[in-house]
């Protein structure tokens, strides 16, 4: 086992004028989970694959432990990749695709095959062993392309959207599978995936990229609670923050016909920026449902999820015609075309700079 080190990692493609991942630094602990998240093209794939050895750094450095291993081949870095699309050998049995790697090092057939065995019945594919990945369905092959990471016994496990070819529910009982067992062997564990749902449920620590560069990094709770700018808080939670831009006045902010209170301090940064409006987060659960005050939504929408229900409503056209969603009571749903008023409560809500996007509340 060993942590993990980007130090100022950068990676320019050829022909390209902008990194595809710039300057990154970030420290990963021996044995820690930590997701890469972030929207297509923002760099968390490229930082595994450098990470691998399969991408070039044209800057900074990578250590595993304290080696460097910034321009070692894949080979010498002691890492095992999981892919997206399996990579089985079609024509070989769950057996021989678990342990080709130990082949290939040279292992005897016996440590081979305890070695295969041990992982399979961790993995439950024990009866599967002598089959080909043909006759495996999608989550069963994905269980063999572990078990074939697992065997190696590396310094560190890197998965690339390793669930993604898989249906809903296979993908939640199989994220729920891969951190349990991750948990059992204690390995360094890379993870990336562009599912803000599967990095917060999966990862010790989850790792924000948008366009190269790093946004945050911190526990999933933090990450929710504290988010450190806009992008980070429009894009951690489901359904996503509502990020209202609002008038400051006297001790707080114009929240429609309400005047939320908000801490000096928040104000005062905004104030030194030259902000006369400051954008409010509010998450879908911290409104208050009320007869008046507020901002006046319109119901377009309901999802009844049974203990509760998110509303997908849109203030007026001469309020700028904003959409909000709200949580709601299973059994307080409101009728499509209704009209609701919602307060923010003062102690949950999240402030922001609206020029710089960077957090103002405590």
């Amino acid at each position: 086992m060993a942590s993990v080190t980007f130090d100022k990692a950068t990676r320019l493609y050829p022909g390209g004028d902008k990194p595809a991942v710039d300057q990154l630094e970030l420290e990963i602990e021996d044995g820690e989970f930590l997701v890469l998240v972030g929207p297509s093209g923002c760099g968390k794939s490229t930082s595994l694959r450098m990470l691998a050895g399969l991408e070039d750094v044209n800057g900074g450095s990578i250590r595993i432990g304290e080696r460097d291993v910034t321009h070692l081949p894949p080979k010498d870095r002691d890492i095992a990749m999981v892919f997206q699309n399996y990579a089985l050998y079609p024509h070989m049995s769950v057996a021989d695709n678990m342990g080709f790697a130990l082949k290939i090092a040279g292992e005897d057939k016996a440590t081979i095959r305890k070695k295969v065995e041990d992982a399979a019945k961790m993995l439950d594919l024990t009866q599967y062993l002598d089959r080909k990945p043909k006759a495996l369905s999608g989550g069963q092959r994905q269980r063999v392309a572990m078990g074939r990471a697992i065997v190696r016994k590396p310094q560190v496990f890197l998965m690339d959207e390793p669930l993604s070819n898989l249906d809903a529910k296979l993908r939640v009982s199989t994220r729920t599978q891969i951190a349990a067992l991750q948990r059992d062997l204690g390995i360094t564990t890379v993870y990336v995936t562009h599912d803000q749902v599967e990095a917060m449920t999966m990862g010790d620590r989850v790792a924000v990229l948008k366009d190269g560069l790093l946004q945050q990094v911190d526990t999933p709770r933090n990450m929710y609670d504290r988010p450190a700018n806009l992008f980070v808080a429009g894009f951690i939670g489901s359904p996503a923050m509502n990020l209202v831009e609002v008038p400051i006045t006297d001790g707080g902010v114009k929240f429609g016909d309400s005047v939320v209170p908000v801490s000096r301090e928040a104000l005062s940064a905004a104030a030194d920026a030259g902000d006369r409006t400051v954008t409010v987060g509010v998450r879908p659960e911290h409104f208050d449902v009320g007869d008046t005050g507020g901002l006046t939504i319109t119901v377009n929408v309901v999802e009844e999820l049974g203990a509760d229900g998110y509303v997908y409503g849109s203030t007026a056209a001469a309020e700028g015609s904003q959409d909000i969603v709200v949580r709601v009571g299973g059994r307080q749903v409101p009728e499509k075309g209704s009209t609701l008023h919602v307060v923010p409560r003062a102690d949950e809500i999240h402030v922001f700079s609206t020029s710089s996007g960077v957090r103002l509340s405590d």
